[in-house]
């Protein structure tokens, strides 16, 4: 990732997910995020932050917005485009925003003329009904303190289905493989590995929906279904090619 940041024409846009990783659930830790805003200073880059899961990594708000505040930090200019389909379950609504840290006032309007010409031909005024929404709950203290503790509550659901997940795996599976990328994983993805042939032979013989990549949900995952998941994984992974 490193090396492609840096083979980038300069002052190319960087778009990075700012936590929860998808699909592959593996975030940078703290000091590779520092590493990596090296590499987007020293190349003059734009980094381009999705922040679709915010509060489903750790189950805070804050922790989750931790890499996006270190490049801010440093004086960067950054883009972040944040979503509330996810943490706010408002998908049908398509609800979010777009924030931009200047250089100065003078780029923060250019910056804001720009996202108006953009915006004018393409919907012109957004639906309001979500924005409303996500207004009142971040506009109100005691909604805001319930919503973050759902949040904990759901991330911490996810945490106990992996722990699950890699027990059941890492009990069943003698073959010696380490299934410890599970735990290592985060948010509501993980990245299992298989291939095609394998996530194919998921479907057709275990009845496991999943992409073709090999990503699968956790979030759709109980603790019940976890070791009939472990025996598809363990049957695909050592008996399909």
């Amino acid at each position: 990732m490193i090396a492609d940041i840096k083979a980038a024409p300069e002052g190319s846009f960087i778009l990075l997910h700012g936590c929860a990783h998808n699909p592959t659930g593996i975030d940078p830790t703290p000091e590779q995020w520092g590493v990596i805003a090296d590499v987007i200073q020293e190349k003059n880059h734009i980094p381009f932050f999705d922040i679709a899961y915010q509060g489903f990594a750790s189950g805070s708000l804050d922790t989750d917005a931790a890499s996006v505040r270190m490049f801010v930090a440093r004086g960067m200019e950054v883009i972040a485009a944040q979503s509330y389909s996810k943490n706010l379950g408002l998908y049908a609504e398509r609800i979010g925003a777009i924030n931009v840290v200047c250089s100065s006032p003078e780029a923060a309007a250019r910056v804001k003329s720009q996202l108006k010409r953009i915006a004018r031909p393409m919907y012109s005024n957004p639906p309001v009904h979500g924005a409303r929404i996500v207004a009142n709950i971040v506009g109100d203290s005691a909604l805001f303190k319930e919503w973050n503790a759902e949040m904990e509550m759901m991330a911490g659901r996810i945490k106990n289905v992996r722990h699950k997940l890699f027990d059941s795996l890492s009990s069943k599976d003698k073959s010696g493989k380490d299934w410890s990328f599970v735990l290592k994983q985060i948010g509501m993805f993980s990245f299992t590995g298989l291939n095609k042939a394998q996530c194919d032979n998921m479907t057709n013989k275990w009845h496991v929906y999943m992409t073709k990549d090999g990503r699968i949900s956790l979030a759709g995952l109980s603790l019940a279904k976890c070791e009939y998941l472990a025996d598809a994984i363990i049957d695909s992974y050592h008996n399909v090619s």
